[in-house]
């Protein structure tokens, strides 16, 4: 609250809306600052520029957080490898790195205390000789952290390891050392950075886009100097020039294409690297202890970790090309899949039909272009005025994004000579903390009727403008919740969170799945089935036409397909597909499918199955039965054929398709009809 009592910047109590923010882009004669890049680095060079009065703008060509800073592995972190690495080979500038990540780590758990907090990360040891070489090394963690250090880190007898965490592996296992970092929702807290920002001043604008950079000679030097950016609003197409005295370039894995906007022979700095991540069930870890894998099969470090209700596992890195939209590989996938194998105890069969989300973050590591080796890549961030005096910010981490910012501005005010106050954004509440408490929720409950996990959800997401949310909730007719009706039932995102999605400056319905909700990154099946009803709310709401709510459908869908990893799991059941089922498993299957097939047509359709539902008194949807079906229809004839139905029941035993909807409904409706009782059919989670 310090930082707030020292900033003479006017508050807007009301974000102006989008169409306000271009008016402000086009109308305003010179901004002090323009940002190109609305990722947490960008947003926080706009947060910190605004705060020191300077005359803000930031445009980002997608929608804020819509790259690399939403597919982090959700932890704030000094990074305990670096500091390993930094006493192995007794490197200074490692160590300070880290010092400076965890000071970075503390600020922004106290900024964002609704969308931050610390968590256990338990590193299990199967050897004897490395439980005093870890304890040193996350002692040392501590040490550096110094009077931030979240909680001291212990260690754990296996016994208690095993309490803590019973899945683990057993086997060999001699005990464990739990030590504390943050964990964060990534792409909300690179979103309320923004928010925050555009409240203080900040013009602010997604979808739009720079199509090249304005140029101007120096009436002293005769050199010519970058002046602005001609832009483009990629939801009109409209164009226009936003002119500044200072141009910063924060665009993450495509710094080289603004910087060779700038000049065209320069060498590309930025060495993009893949890092692919999957989402499990809840059920693979602890609600509130993650496990690091220090020492992968290749030498990676992975980490496993509850988040969002979820267990989240990663990451890979891979080389790969700089692309806006990346795609995670089967094979990263499987990576992932078998380091996870390799910590479980045996009795947790870790199955590819679990995966119920994947995708690709692309880290855009730098190389130094002061540095007199240019091939050797930079462990941290560099920032670099060009002769034309555009700066660049590039590669440093998620947790560092506010010092970097800082570090930034401080480089373009001594380039540019501009007038501004001293840093103000260390303390600095970001959106929804001020309001925030950790019983806010108990409110939202009694003032609103929300159900228990609804508010518990809004609480954290939103900080103090949950109530915004709750006020926008619909009635629901029950008699409860009295309000806030479900996007999809196993998930507590409301309809009124779409609605004030839209305050959040989203524009298509991707920004609400991915950004605004996250449920694309937790459940890509539950997103799919999300998305008709989201596109209705935001077409009433922005008045789209019958084209625009097709396509809008269109590209989620394939958001979802290609980004998300919904892909993979259509992948795992095909035409092709090996059927690997022993001679009475065959049979058995053939008994059950031919309860349905009773005219031994070879097929079964919608008709065959509710005619058996009817005998054992279930009843189901058509609409939902033709889903159930669909799943399993390969060739998309209407019908589910033996041969595809066996190749469900391959795909369910080998693990690559876990919670079939169909593959349960016929057997328990078997089981009914053999024993002649009623049963009940709930809709399965799914898996990609």
């Amino acid at each position: 609250m310090a930082a707030e009592a020292e900033l003479k910047v006017p508050f807007a109590e009301e974000l102006p809306s989008r169409q306000a923010q271009l008016a402000t882009l086009k109308d305003t004669e010179e901004f002090d600052v323009l940002i190109v890049g609305g990722g947490a680095t960008g947003a926080g060079c706009a947060l910190d520029a605004v705060t020191r009065n300077l005359k803000t703008a930031l445009v980002e060509r997608n929608d804020f957080s819509s790259g690399t800073s939403s597919r982090s592995t959700k932890l704030i972190h000094g990074g305990v490898r670096y500091l390993q690495k930094a006493i192995m080979n007794l490197d200074y500038e490692q160590y300070m790195m880290v010092k400076e990540a965890l000071h970075e780590r503390a600020n922004l758990l106290e900024v964002a205390p609704h969308l931050s907090a610390p968590l256990p990360i338990m590193l299990p040891v199967y050897k004897w000789w490395q439980l005093p070489y870890y304890w040193i090394g996350i002692k040392m963690y501590d040490v550096v952290a110094g009077t931030e250090c979240l909680k001291s880190s212990y260690v754990l007898s296996k016994n208690k390891a095993l309490e803590l965490f019973p899945m683990l592996k057993k086997d060999k296992l001699v005990g464990a050392i739990v030590y504390y970092d943050g964990q964060h929702n990534d792409a909300r807290m690179n979103l309320v950075i923004a928010l925050t920002a555009a409240r203080y001043g900040a013009a602010m604008a997604n979808y739009t886009e720079v199509m090249s950079l304005l140029k101007k000679n120096d009436p002293e030097t005769g050199e010519e100097k970058v002046c602005g950016a001609h832009c483009r609003d990629v939801i009109t197409g409209q164009e226009f020039d936003v002119r500044a005295k200072c141009v910063i370039n924060a665009t993450g894995p495509f710094t080289d294409s603004l910087r060779k906007m700038d000049n065209q022979e320069i060498e590309n700095i930025c060495q993009p690297s893949a890092g692919v991540h999957i989402v499990i069930p809840g059920y693979y870890s602890p609600d509130n202890m993650g496990l690091l894998d220090p020492a992968t099969s290749d030498g990676r470090v992975i980490f496993f970790l509850p988040w969002q209700k979820m267990t989240i596992a990663g990451t890979t890195d891979s080389p790969t090309d700089v692309t806006a939209h990346p795609v995670p590989t089967e094979e990263d996938i499987n990576f992932i899949l078998n380091e996870v194998r390799n910590y479980l105890s045996p009795d947790v069969e870790v199955r590819r039909g679990d995966v119920l989300a994947a995708w690709s973050g692309i880290r855009p590591l730098v190389t130094d272009p002061n540095s007199k080796d240019t091939q050797s890549i930079c462990r941290n961030h560099i920032v670099n005025v060009s002769d034309s005096g555009l700066v660049t910010i590039a590669g440093g981490k998620w947790t560092t994004y506010r010092s970097m910012a800082e570090e930034t501005l401080d480089a373009a005010i001594k380039a540019h000579g501009l007038s501004a106050q001293p840093c103000k954004t260390v303390g600095l509440t970001l959106e929804g903390g001020k309001d925030w408490t950790p019983t806010l929720y108990i409110r939202l409950v009694q003032d609103y009727g929300l159900e228990n996990e609804v508010a518990q959800h809004l609480a954290s997401q939103y900080g103090g403008k949950a109530y915004e949310v709750a006020k926008k909730a619909q009635v629901t007719g029950k008699r409860w919740p009295i309000v806030g009706k479900r996007l999809v039932s196993e998930f507590p995102y409301i309809e009124s969170e779409v609605l004030y999605a839209i305050k959040e400056y989203a524009c298509t319905a991707i920004d609400v799945i991915a950004r605004r909700t996250r449920l694309g990154f937790l459940n890509v099946q539950a997103a799919d089935e999300a998305l008709p009803r989201i596109v209705e709310i935001m077409a009433k709401k922005l008045d789209w036409s019958q084209e625009r709510k097709k396509a809008e459908l269109e590209a989620a869908k394939n958001f979802l397909y290609l980004e998300m990893g919904y892909r993979s799991r259509s992948e795992q059941l095909t035409k092709t597909s090996e059927i690997c089922l022993d001679y009475q498993e065959v049979i058995r299957y053939k008994k059950r499918f031919h309860k349905f097939d009773k005219e031994s047509k070879g097929f079964i359709t919608t008709v065959d199955v509710q005619r058996v539902l009817q005998n054992i008194n279930v009843q189901i949807d058509e609409n939902a039965l033709h889903e159930i079906l669909n799943e399993v229809d390969l060739n998309k004839n209407g019908q589910v054929e033996f041969d595809e139905f066996l190749q469900l029941m391959s795909a369910v035993k080998k693990g690559q398709v876990s919670d079939s909807r169909l593959a349960i409904l016929l057997k328990t409706a078997e089981e009914s009809l053999d024993m002649r009782g009623p049963v009940t059919v709930d809709r399965s989670g799914g898996g990609v």
